[in-house]
């Protein structure tokens, strides 16, 4: 396995409003569950230490629940509230910036436990209250920004989709109206950070439950989708992609993060089985995991500028030093991440 192409465009910096970063690498947000009673301990600062101390140049957190009672049904989710758990996020950012990284976490709602129409508006309310709580908890901390979960099925994208949002308010019924519940949590999350504290809005096409959906048929759908998201307030979309290589639509090979940057204007983060030779769903379809493979393709697509920055997910879960072999040309001392590294997760 080799890399042929010169890796400098993934190791400049990177610089949006307050948010400066020292290359265009980011860990992908992953839930690992090492956070007993939604407390992170000394492990998870260790966690992601080690990957800023491998010049990762974004940490975005594994996903953090919010305080609403159907916000996760995992105990060892870790929480973004309480004293215990704001005490193990503080000691999480305090080694991360000691090892010269910049991290922001994941804010999270997993998700209604019947449907997104049981919730009554005032309910709808106590939620967007709980995400504006959280972001504020992590200026207050020493995040760089915060990232919101609004993809792969969660709460905020199950208000999107219309086959989970079935409301006749102002919370559904179109495109614009499925983007009401969202809007309202990125404005209530920037009157609660001020107009200047980093918001990267993380969205799909994709589900859990149905790979091939989509929120957006076309580029003028995907607009129309994007305008009130960036008028709410969002910096940059992370957008989840099960493969960056794959074109998002018909007649042009963007992919959607490039799309998304090119109708939005807003910086774009690309995720999708950087490194890999296989999707992240082989592990649980097939039974095998991936292979670690070389980059020319995605670094020819940094250098057209169809996306910011790169987020890694599974190749930097199995290697902690990713960034620095593929900097340092040591691409043939990559650690495979195979179904066995699901035990350990370290």
């Amino acid at each position: 396995m080799t890399t042929a192409k010169s890796v400098e465009a993934l190791f400049t910096p990177f610089s949006h409003g307050t948010l400066q970063l020292a290359n265009r690498i980011v860990m992908a947000p992953m839930t690992r569950q090492f956070s007993p009673g939604g407390v992170p301990g000394s492990n998870v600062a260790d966690y992601y230490r080690r990957r800023a101390e491998n010049q990762v140049g974004l940490i975005v957190t594994e996903g953090t629940v919010v305080d609403h009672p159907d916000a996760a049904n995992q105990d060892n989710v870790p929480h973004f509230y309480g004293e215990a758990a704001l005490r193990g996020w503080a000691d999480v950012v305090d080694a991360v910036h000691a090892a010269g990284g910049r991290i922001v976490p994941q804010i999270w709602h997993m998700g209604a436990k019947g449907q997104v129409n049981d919730y009554t508006e005032a309910e709808i309310a106590a939620i967007v209250e709980a995400f504006a709580h959280s972001a504020a908890e992590a200026k207050r901390l020493g995040f760089d920004g915060i990232e919101l979960h609004g993809a792969h099925g969660y709460l905020i994208d199950q208000f999107f989709w219309e086959k989970t949002n079935s409301r006749t308010d102002r919370y559904g019924g179109s495109m614009l109206k499925r983007t009401r519940f969202a809007v309202e949590v990125i404005e209530a999350c920037r009157r609660a950070v001020g107009p200047e504290f980093p918001i990267i809005l993380r969205i799909s096409q994709w589900k859990g439950t149905d790979y091939a959906a989509k929120l957006a048929t076309t580029p003028a759908e995907l607009e129309q989708w994007l305008e009130p998201l960036v008028a709410a307030g969002v910096d940059l979309f992370h957008c989840s992609t099960r493969r960056f290589w794959e074109p998002e639509f018909e007649g042009s090979e963007l992919n959607l993060a490039g799309w998304v940057k090119k109708l939005s204007g807003k910086p774009v983060i690309t995720v999708g089985s950087v490194g890999l030779d296989e999707d992240f769903m082989t592990l649980f379809t097939q039974g095998k995991g991936a292979n670690q493979t070389g980059i020319d393709g995605l670094i020819e697509r940094l250098e057209r500028e169809e996306f910011d920055l790169v987020a890694v997910g599974r190749a930097l879960l199995a290697d902690p030093e990713w960034p620095s072999k593929i900097r340092d040309g040591r691409v043939d001392e990559f650690q495979s991440f195979m179904p066995e590294a699901l035990q350990t997760l370290y």
